[in-house]
């Protein structure tokens, strides 16, 4: 699979069915994370959460309301991304391989 892709080489992953395990999914959540445009848009909603995190008093001091982080990634057939092969990803790749297409950009 890996053969022919050499490492810091831009490659174009997609999803052809969704696994049924949960972890799994999350595997190819963490892989789909790994795209520039997802990475962004996580660390612009991350920063917007920093900046307006909601405060109340409790015991006298400032309790900071968490709130979860945003979705943007999603595993659904057919959702594809594009990222650079770094090499100790391959056993993340490996363990979801039958559910990804993956090709050179």
């Amino acid at each position: 699979m890996f053969e022919n892709i050499a490492p810091g080489q831009k490659i174009t992953v997609s999803v052809t069915s969704r696994p049924h395990r949960e972890d799994k999914v999350q595997t190819i959540e963490r892989l789909m994370r790994q795209d520039v445009g997802s990475r962004r848009a996580l660390a612009r909603a991350q920063r917007f959460r920093r900046r307006e995190t909601p405060t109340k008093t409790r015991g006298g001091r400032r309790w900071y309301i968490r709130q979860h982080p945003a979705k943007i990634v999603r595993v659904e057939p057919g959702a594809e991304w594009t990222m650079t092969y770094v090499p100790h990803l391959v056993p993340d790749f490996r363990s979801v391989e039958k559910h990804l297409e993956i090709k050179p950009a």
